[in-house]
């Protein structure tokens, strides 16, 4: 593969792309899964990008923003635990100095085979077809999966931005910005599987805007095979508000088992008026994977995997708020 340009003026043009930290795309090129036809650093604009501001009780962090600089701001410990916990549970304390906040909302599936750079994919070669399709090994998504791709997406601070209800600053080529939420950032696969996000070509996630915090608890929780440097086989993120032990309000986003952060507005939905206790979450938990695709081989396990990871998530959000609340 021939090396490829390194810019610093100029935007991406065609096949060109960004780059920040480069602890995502870097590895996929050095796998020839990705092959731009030139990068653009934006380095030049880290101290416009990598702020944390606050303004009328909203943070908003700037998208290149460290995943460690954000992980140790006092305002995200303590009033975003879910985010916190989402930035300090992912890669490793290395990566976490080098990844932006912008590229690991943007950070693409770890399947094998989309990575192997040899198996048919439609996410690398559209057309190709699928290799993970039927095959036993191979973890595939729970939700959001289509007969042209079963790839999970990997990431975890995507998963809690999409319980908390966050917006995302999206920068165009001419300078203009647009708002979208968080959760219209990523796609479905459908028969589409290589356009993962709804960015146009060009644009730039620049901030993450969390909202104000008003929420009796909030919490993140991820299950995987290692304790560290390690991808989500479930995870959970949750925010619940309580009135005594009533639940008023949740939010409920599934990470590791499906195709793009996955939001449980049904089981949401469900919680209100319960009264906040294990059997309560229990129930919470098995509903969010009720529809879930089974799947074969090392799927089954993950599905009882999600519904534990919501029942611990619910009541760790509940006791952090409330000594007595379940």
């Amino acid at each position: 593969m021939t090396p490829p340009v390194l810019r610093r003026d100029g935007l991406p043009l065609g096949g060109e792309k960004w780059i920040a930290g480069g602890t995502t795309l870097v590895d996929l090129m050095k796998l020839g899964v990705e092959r731009p036809a030139g990068l653009v650093d934006l380095g030049a604009r880290r101290g416009e990008l990598a702020r944390i501001t606050e303004a009328e009780g909203m943070l908003t962090l700037g998208a290149m923003t460290t995943m460690a600089e954000a992980e140790r701001d006092p305002r995200i410990r303590q009033r975003y635990p879910a985010v916190h916990l989402a930035l300090s549970l992912a890669a490793s304390p290395q990566i976490r100095e080098m990844a932006t906040l912008g590229g690991n909302l943007l950070q693409r599936t770890r399947c094998t085979f989309f990575r192997d750079g040899r198996s048919a994919c439609n996410k690398r070669n559209p057309g190709a077809g699928c290799s993970a399709i039927g095959n036993p090994d191979e973890p595939r998504a729970l939700f959001g999966a289509s007969g042209h791709c079963v790839a999970t997406y990997p990431g975890d601070l995507a998963v809690a931005l999409v319980a908390l209800d966050a917006t995302l600053s999206v920068e165009a080529a001419d300078g203009s910005v647009r708002g979208m939420a968080g959760s219209d950032l990523h796609r479905l696969p459908g028969d589409t599987p290589h356009v993962e996000t709804a960015l146009d070509p060009g644009e730039l996630i620049t901030g993450i805007h969390l909202p104000l915090p008003d929420w009796t608890g909030q919490t993140y929780v991820k299950l995987r095979e290692r304790a560290s440097y390690g991808f989500a086989s479930a995870s959970a993120a949750v925010c619940v508000r309580l009135e005594g032990r009533t639940v008023v309000a949740a939010r409920v986003a599934l990470g590791g088992v499906a195709s793009v952060p996955w939001r449980c507005r049904g089981v949401e939905d469900w919680l209100q008026g319960r009264i906040a206790d294990r059997n309560t979450f229990l129930q919470a938990g098995r509903a969010c994977v009720s529809r879930a695709d089974p799947g074969v081989g090392k799927d089954a396990y993950r599905q009882e995997l999600c519904a534990r990871a919501v029942t611990k998530a619910l009541l760790v959000a509940c006791n952090s708020a409330s000594d007595d609340a379940v």
